[in-house]
């Protein structure tokens, strides 16, 4: 019988097993490491991705676990800061996005959300500060490329 930790066809199926939600954040610049990651997780994983690209021609096919609800965010179709009259900054969409986001599905205390954050670095150390001031999120939970130096998990 299998455990509600293992990962095959079996153990998706059963009713008893462990599901940990994912936030996955890209860009343009990180659509490879994106695809990448998807590839590894089980088929059972369920979570969010969002993904900021500077306007829809970037807009493609991304394999993702079923459960899994992809979001491409246009920064063409976009405003920036309230007020400014600019266009949205990169990053700028997937920081609004996640905090949308975590407002609603960050909810508990003992959440075991997997926070994986591939886009730019300006959005990524925005978002990093909104999970850990805002939502209680341990930094060591939230995975960021290491060049960033946000954080110690990998």
């Amino acid at each position: 019988m299998a455990t509600s930790t293992e990962h095959n066809d079996a153990a998706c199926r059963a009713s008893r097993h462990t599901r940990v939600q994912h936030l996955v954040t890209a860009d343009e610049n990180s659509l490879a490491e994106l695809e990448a990651l998807l590839a590894t997780l089980p088929i059972c994983s369920t979570g969010r991705v969002f993904i900021e690209v500077p306007d829809e021609s970037w807009i493609g096919r991304i394999a993702a676990p079923a459960r899994m609800t992809l979001s491409w965010l246009d920064r063409s179709r976009r405003g920036g800061a309230p007020g400014t009259g600019r266009g949205c900054a990169p990053g700028e969409a997937l920081t609004r996005a996640v905090s949308g986001w975590a407002g609603e599905m960050l909810c508990c205390d003992d959440d075991a959300t997997r926070v994986v954050l591939l886009g730019g670095y300006l959005g990524t150390a925005e978002i990093v500060d909104e999970l850990v001031a805002r939502h209680g999120v341990d930094p060591q939970a939230i995975h960021t490329p290491e060049r960033f130096g946000l954080s110690t998990a990998r």
